[in-house]
């Protein structure tokens, strides 16, 4: 079938009619082509032990339909203790280009089993692969490096913002090759633990202001997401609030924000592309995931009564959809309403 107009939170399939496995993503435009690649979760079914089945790649002309390039990053299944065996918990890959070089380079966040983050490093002549691993277990700045994104400015600097593990957010000066940090950083949003620390980092640029999308920290369960705005890579950020007023459950629709991309040949259209994990606990709300995780990490919250979560659905993630929306701007602030079916042909 073929895709006329957006429909968040449907199932979104690619032109050989299979669910699309871009989880975590984010989209990269080039010579009129947009590559979408992400977390590729066809054999996660929450049961199995397995995590990631590789990085897989779609391209698309009209941003509808969407032709499997297959999967660039592949899983290492012979070695256990690989960053990229499917048992290792390998979440929202971020490629960038570096001119100087001609490399295509991509980060990979992975989870260890004490919960420790690190990076994994990678690099490729074509974005659509081979990649060739550079570094493995990169704790940069020394610290646990959980959800972030890459962005490169005009003059070729690139920068990596990223969540300081139950901490605060880090903005990071990346060195000339891309493949690691030079040294030199900012701190923002400082809290005190989850779930309001924030992660799932979304930078993106309009008429000279930096823009931060941030979620919570609630693992799949969704949070709100919130808005910050600078006028330079380090800030200072400004938090302007809830990025979706309109949405009583205070889940982001029940979504977690991935990537914000700039629509080409279009005014001021940006689509924020968020991932629905669990499509099947869309009935519940932001309170209660909320009382949950701060009864985990903050010893001066009340107990929780976990009869309040009821029974709770697998985290199968090979089903989880897709929640792409247009931003509307007000000023400064930015926010995200809901639609349920939309096209890029009505914006100018």
């Amino acid at each position: 079938m073929a895709y006329h107009s957006f429909r968040p939170g449907q199932v979104w399939l690619d032109t050989e009619g299979k669910r699309i496995q871009a989880h975590g993503g984010s989209v990269f435009y080039e010579k009129g082509i947009y590559y979408w690649y992400g977390e590729n979760k066809e054999k996660s079914d929450g049961r199995n032990g397995i995590w990631h089945w590789g990085v897989r790649c779609y391209s698309s002309r009209d941003l509808y339909n969407w032709k499997d390039e297959g999967i660039i990053i592949p899983p290492v299944e012979e070695e256990p203790l690989s960053p990229l065996h499917p048992s290792r918990c390998m979440d929202r890959p971020h490629i960038i280009y570096n001119k100087r070089t001609g490399k295509y380079v991509c980060w990979l966040k992975i989870m260890n089993e004490d919960f420790s983050q690190a990076s994994t490093v990678l690099t490729a002549d074509n974005l659509l692969g081979p990649y060739t691993m550079i570094r493995t277990g990169l704790y940069p700045l020394g610290m646990s490096a959980g959800d972030f994104d890459l962005a490169v400015a005009e003059d070729g600097k690139a920068y990596y913002y990223f969540e300081r593990v139950h901490s605060e957010t880090i903005c990071a000066d990346l060195t000339e090759d891309y493949t690691n940090v030079t040294g030199y950083y900012s701190t923002h949003f400082p809290r005190k633990c989850p779930p309001d620390v924030r992660e799932a980092t979304a930078h993106f640029m309009r008429k000279g202001k930096h823009y931060l999308l941030t979620s919570g920290t609630t693992g799949y369960y969704p949070n709100p997401t919130e808005t910050a705005v600078a006028d330079t890579w380090h800030g200072p950020y400004r938090e302007l609030g809830c990025t979706h007023p309109d949405d009583e459950t205070e889940t982001s629709f029940h979504s977690q924000i991935s990537c914000v991309f700039k629509v080409q040949g279009k005014k001021d259209l940006f689509i924020a592309c968020a991932d629905r994990w669990l499509p099947r606990e869309m009935h519940r709300d932001y309170k209660v995931y909320r009382e949950m995780f701060r009864s985990q990490f903050d010893a001066d919250a009340p107990d929780f009564d976990e009869t309040l979560m009821g029974e709770l659905a697998v985290e199968n993630t090979s089903i989880a959809d897709y929640v792409w929306l247009p931003i509307r701007f007000d000023g400064e602030m930015a926010y995200i309403d809901w639609k349920d079916e939309w096209k890029i042909e009505d914006y100018e």
